[in-house]
This record gives C-alpha cells, sequence and structure tokens, in this order.
C-alpha cells in the first residue's frame, strides 16, 4: 500500500490524536471517521435537493417498511 504526506496544522494533529482508540494509527482515525460521516444521513442529506422525487419516494418507502 502507498502513503501520501499530509501537512496539518498542529491544533488539527492533537483532534486527530486525540480521536485514536487503542492500537489506531492517524490513518486509520482518519478513515474511521470518513465512514462514519458518510453513514451519517444528514451528510447527503443536502446532495439530493436536485432530486426531489427520488427523496420523496425513498421517504415513503421507509416508513412504509418501518
Amino acid at each position: 500500500m502507498s502513503t501520501k504526506t499530509v501537512e496539518l496544522r498542529d491544533d488539527v494533529y492533537e483532534r486527530l490524536a486525540a480521536e485514536k482508540r487503542e492500537g489506531e494509527s492517524i490513518s486509520d482515525v482518519v478513515d474511521r471517521l470518513l465512514d462514519d460521516e458518510q453513514s451519517d444521513w444528514r451528510y447527503s442529506f443536502g446532495r439530493m435537493r436536485d432530486d426531489a422525487e427520488e427523496f420523496e419516494r425513498v421517504v415513503k418507502e421507509q416508513r412504509q417498511r418501518g
């Protein structure tokens, strides 16, 4: 696996380091945080503006299931 060097401000690095779990690297933290963000429905909410009908269909379908 290749690696990339990314420059971070000290305060940003400290915030990432504070999120580390036992055995995690900074790369693991970034990966986990990105996965968490993308699995949050609020992350994509604004991106569906152009497809309101599809959004309404999905909401109705979810309500019928739930």
